[in-house]
């Protein structure tokens, strides 16, 4: 008679998840730049082959309201994945970290907002950071579109700006002083939104705000 095989147990290390609300400052002006529902169309039809038709007259402030990243209550938001690509991608500049085992530690969380999309009665969710200061202003820049042709873009800009994001991260991984010297050194070194010192520019940057920070915009 066979001997009874014994039946092994899997023991799966607990994961140590932790929360924390860090609050962002803003050092230079944040260009946001969302995808508009004229931009999506026009790809859409191309892609079904439709025919194109005259184009259309250029409407600045249209183009303006169509670049900004909108919550549910009618506040301004935008991509909490950003934020957490910047931190991501900030690994490379601290020591003892990489970006393998940052991206895999921790998430950052804002407010999930439905976004229309091109074709009729199809919605995409996104997850937006709130971003605090004060509405947005209209922005006129120049730039060089296709082989060289300029163009005008109008498009949001947040000129005094702070945010509150949720970091829900793996503690047995990175840290909290960690994670706010990811969190410090990406608003640096790399940025958000358009124009940010990751892609040559000087906008979108940000710091982790200190109590005096805290203090000053009542957070």
């Amino acid at each position: 008679m066979a001997a009874k095989k014994e039946e092994l147990g899997i023991e799966l290390p607990a994961l140590k998840i932790g929360l924390m609300e860090v609050t962002l400052v803003g050092d230079s002006p944040l260009i946001v730049h969302a995808w508009s529902m004229k931009a999506k169309k026009e790809m859409l039809d191309k892609q079904q082959k439709k025919a194109k038709g005259a184009r259309e007259a250029k409407d600045p402030r249209a183009d303006f309201d169509a670049s900004l990243y909108r919550l549910p209550d009618g506040g301004y938001g935008f991509p909490s994945v950003a934020f957490k690509g910047a931190a991501v991608t900030a690994g490379t500049s601290v020591a003892g970290i990489t970006k393998v085992a940052a991206r895999q530690a921790f998430h950052v969380l804002g407010e999930d907002a439905d976004v229309e999309g091109a074709f009729e009665g199809c919605k995409s969710r996104v997850n937006l950071v709130r971003i605090e200061g004060g509405p947005p202003s209209m922005r006129e820049d120049m730039v060089r579109v296709g082989m060289g042709t300029a163009d005008l873009r109008y498009r949001g800009e947040f000129t005094n700006w702070h945010a509150k994001i949720l970091v829900r991260y793996n503690a047995n991984v990175l840290s909290e002083s960690q994670i706010l010297n990811l969190l410090n050194t990406a608003g640096f070194a790399v940025g958000v939104g358009e124009w940010r010192p990751e892609k040559d520019g000087m906008n979108g940057m940000y710091h982790v705000a200190t109590a005096s920070d805290l203090e000053r915009i009542g957070a």
